[in-house]
C-alpha cells in the first residue's frame, strides 16, 4: 500500500511539472510576434528591358510582440531589397521594397529570403516575369528619291 501512495505521489508530482511546462510555452507564444504577408510571390509578368522593376511585399505583425526583421537577402545581385530597420508594433503593416534590374533579358525567378524575431523566422518570398528586349528604334529611312525628281 506504502509503494502505491508512493507512486501516485511521484505520479502527481511529474504531471504536475509537465502541465506547468506547457503551460509555460503556451503563455511564451502568445507573446511573440508573428509575420504574415498579403502576398509570398510578385509577377512582373512581360516587362520590357529597361522598366520599372521595383515591388512591394506588405506584412503585418499579427502576433502579441514588437516584430524586428532582422536581415533580408536575395538569391541574387541582381535583386535588391529594402526592409524597415525599426520595430514593427503587433497590428501594425510594413513592407519590404524589392528592385529587380530589368537590365537583363530573359525569364525571372528569384527569391528573397527574410529573416526576423518572429515565431516562423524565415520566410522565403518570390518574384517572377520575364523581361523582354527594348524593340530597336525605327531610324529614319534617307532613300534620296527627292534628289532624284528634281534632275
Amino acid at each position: 500500500m506504502k509503494k502505491v501512495f508512493s507512486l501516485l505521489i511521484v505520479m502527481a508530482f511529474v504531471f504536475s511539472a509537465v502541465a506547468q511546462d506547457a503551460n509555460a510555452e503556451k503563455n511564451k507564444k502568445v507573446k511573440e510576434p508573428e509575420i504574415t504577408f498579403e502576398t509570398l510571390t510578385h509577377d512582373y509578368g512581360n516587362i520590357m528591358q529597361g522598366d520599372n522593376g521595383t515591388c512591394e511585399f506588405v506584412f503585418k505583425n499579427t502576433g502579441k510582440a514588437d516584430l524586428l526583421l532582422t536581415n533580408c537577402r536575395s538569391s541574387c545581385g541582381c535583386t535588391v531589397p529594402e526592409w524597415p530597420k525599426d520595430p514593427i508594433a503587433p497590428g501594425k503593416k510594413a513592407t519590404i521594397k524589392v528592385k529587380y534590374n530589368t537590365q537583363r533579358i530573359g525569364a525571372i525567378n528569384k527569391t528573397i529570403t527574410v529573416e526576423s524575431n518572429a515565431v516562423t523566422n524565415r520566410v522565403v518570398l518570390n518574384i517572377k516575369g520575364n523581361v523582354s528586349p527594348k524593340p530597336a528604334e525605327a531610324a529614319p529611312v534617307n532613300d534620296n528619291s527627292s534628289l532624284k525628281e528634281k534632275n
